[in-house]
């Protein structure tokens, strides 16, 4: 319960900063750089709950545990979840700046293709009915899934020309970054991070409770 309360402190917390403190001046970004403390951290989400959802596939696959295929869906279902917002949050940012919500950027079309990936992971649950062939199915779809994602996040808007701005970590391995900001963007890193181990126990929590019931 305790933890529950810091964590609704803290991202309120962050989120009150992010909006209210004064950023220096960036050219040709100005105040929507504040995006960056929603739209970075839900990315980096999405990458670390479909890793997850690798790792509890490959432990389902050595371990034939149906547990585990339950806790690769519900890391995958928040991958998802957080991969729609990191999308959200960067097409409300290229409205404002770009002057439309998509227009196909390098980076907005490997995000969609990540969606259509995991959205397909999950139609391919449902489509199969016995529960140890969808684990198992399901199990090295992940695991050929993640294989994409290194490769659309980092490699691809890098390679191909794009209005994105500069990654936050430039060619020379350096932060450029205002000492305030970099606090809050930190601070946003480690609560989106904890609010997504913290949904995801929950929903193991639930599985579990819903295995028991089935036993």
């Amino acid at each position: 319960m305790k933890l529950k309360i810091i964590l609704f402190l803290w991202m309120c917390a962050v989120i009150c900063f992010a909006l209210l403190y004064l950023i220096p001046y960036i050219p040709a970004l100005g105040d929507r750089a504040r995006v960056l403390y929603f739209h970075v951290p839900t990315a980096w989400v999405t990458v670390l709950a479909f890793l997850m959802a690798m790792i509890y596939s490959i432990q389902y696959l050595r371990h034939k545990d149906i547990l585990y295929d339950y806790k690769a869906s519900a890391a995958a279902g928040l991958g998802l979840l957080f991969c729609i917002l990191a999308t959200v949050t960067g097409a409300v940012w290229a409205k404002f700046n770009w002057g439309t919500f998509w227009n196909w950027d390098p980076r907005q079309t490997s995000i969609f293709l990540l969606l259509l990936i995991y959205g397909a992971y999950f139609a391919l649950r449902s489509a199969v009915e016995s529960e140890d062939t969808r684990a198992r199915l399901a199990s090295v779809y992940a695991i050929l899934s993640f294989i994409t994602v290194p490769f659309f996040i980092f490699i691809l808007p890098r390679i191909v020309e794009s209005l994105h701005p500069d990654p936050i970590i430039n060619a020379r391995g350096k932060i450029n970054m205002d000492t305030g900001m970099l606090l809050i963007f930190l601070s946003s890193l480690a609560g989106f991070t904890a609010l997504f181990y913290w949904m995801l126990n929950l929903k193991i929590r639930l599985a579990k409770i819903e295995l028991s019931k089935n036993l």
